[in-house]
This record gives structure tokens, C-alpha cells and sequence, in this order.
């Protein structure tokens, strides 16, 4: 069963395997411990760059990398909101957050709901039109230094979003492939944002 654990009790986990019997695999940016009583895949969130094999329990890359802060932008958006920010390790160096009425689906049909859903899909293109403006705004200017950017909020308005502004396209290249579901964009979120951010991806398995 995978689960998303925050960094430091991620390490608190892993750290005691160091030197048990077993084998550990580092490849594909995962480790996978086997030991007698069980078996963990571990992806951290970014790039896991150590290939190896032991026969025994080592957990100290893996540990290394979940360590490791990154620079990183952030881009989370939603029909109603946005947050962009900027992250050194865990620390929101800059940010803008936003929000846009945008209505709720019309229930009723007719000529009415046609009306309805254009004004509501017009409310949504400003919206995410300003999302795009932000994010150019906050994120343009460190782009050479960023390490990678969070991609969050609702799946199909981020790509709404990009598809609006081919010029940042380079997001996609960055993107970390976790996409962050998140609840409404707001200032509060952005700043609880580095937990997830952070969070490893472990798998317990049945043993080997």
C-alpha cells in the first residue's frame, strides 16, 4: 500500500534499516529494501540520480536525497484561485496569490443555461488568464534557478492555464511528475505547501 510520508518522519522510518541483512536496489529514481520481514519501495519526490545494488540494507543515498532542499516553483490553480510561489527548501521566498468568481454548473437547459455556461466560461478564461500573468510574473524570473515547480490544484485548469500561454510551456519541463491536489488556492495553503512538497512516496510490500 503507497502512502506519502513527510520528509523527517520518513527518515525516521528509514534511517534504523542502515546495516540490516537484506538487499537494497537503487535504480528507475526508487530504492527497494528486502529484508526477512518486509519490503519498501521508496520514490523520493525529486530525482534519485544513485544506481546501485547491495547485499545488505543501505539507506543512506536515499537518505541523502530526501535531505537535499531544492528550489522550486510552485503553481497551484483552481477554478476561483491560484497561489504561485517560490520555495527555497521549505522557506516561501516569493508569491502571489489570487482568486475570481467563477460559477458553478447551470442545472437547468434552454437558452438560459447556454448563457450561463458562457459567462461562466469567460469567467474562467480571465481567471486562469491572470493565473498565467502571475505566474510569469513570479516564476519568469528564476526560471534558470529553479530546480523544478509543483504543478497543483485542479489537473484540467493548470492545462487550461498553459494551453493559454504557450511561452510557459517550459513549466511542463520542469514539472515534478506528483501532481498536488490541493483544496482552494490561498495564501494559508501555499505556506502548509512544503509538507507535501517534500513527502516521500513509500510502498510496503508482502516479503520477498
Amino acid at each position: 500500500m503507497s502512502r506519502w510520508v513527510g520528509r523527517a518522519n520518513a527518515a525516521k522510518r528509514l534511517a534504523p534499516l542502515e546495516g540490516r541483512p537484506g538487499r537494497s536496489v537503487y535504480e528507475a529514481g526508487r530504492a527497494r529494501f528486502e529484508t526477512a520481514d518486509e519490503t519498501l519501495v521508496v520514490r523520493p519526490p525529486f530525482q534519485l540520480d544513485h544506481r546501485a545494488e547491495y547485499e545488505t540494507i543501505h539507506v543512506r543515498p536515499l537518505l541523502d536525497a530526501i535531505e537535499e532542499d531544492h528550489c522550486v516553483g510552485a503553481v497551484l490553480v483552481r477554478l476561483g484561485g491560484y497561489a504561485i510561489g517560490v520555495f527555497e527548501g521549505e522557506t516561501l521566498v516569493s508569491s502571489k496569490v489570487g482568486q475570481r468568481l467563477v460559477h458553478g454548473r447551470h442545472r437547468a437547459g434552454g437558452s438560459s443555461a447556454n448563457r450561463f455556461r458562457r459567462r461562466r466560461e469567460e469567467q474562467a478564461r480571465v481567471l486562469l488568464l491572470e493565473a498565467c500573468e502571475v505566474t510569469a510574473r513570479v516564476l519568469g524570473p528564476e526560471r534558470e534557478r529553479l530546480d523544478a515547480v509543483a504543478l497543483g490544484g485542479d489537473r484540467t485548469a493548470v492545462r487550461r492555464m498553459i494551453e493559454l500561454r504557450p511561452e510557459l510551456a517550459w513549466l511542463d519541463d520542469l514539472a515534478l511528475e506528483r501532481f498536488f491536489t490541493v483544496p482552494e488556492p490561498r495564501k494559508a495553503v501555499l505556506e502548509r505547501f512544503p509538507y507535501d512538497l517534500y513527502a516521500v512516496e513509500i510502498d510496503a510490500l508482502d516479503a520477498p
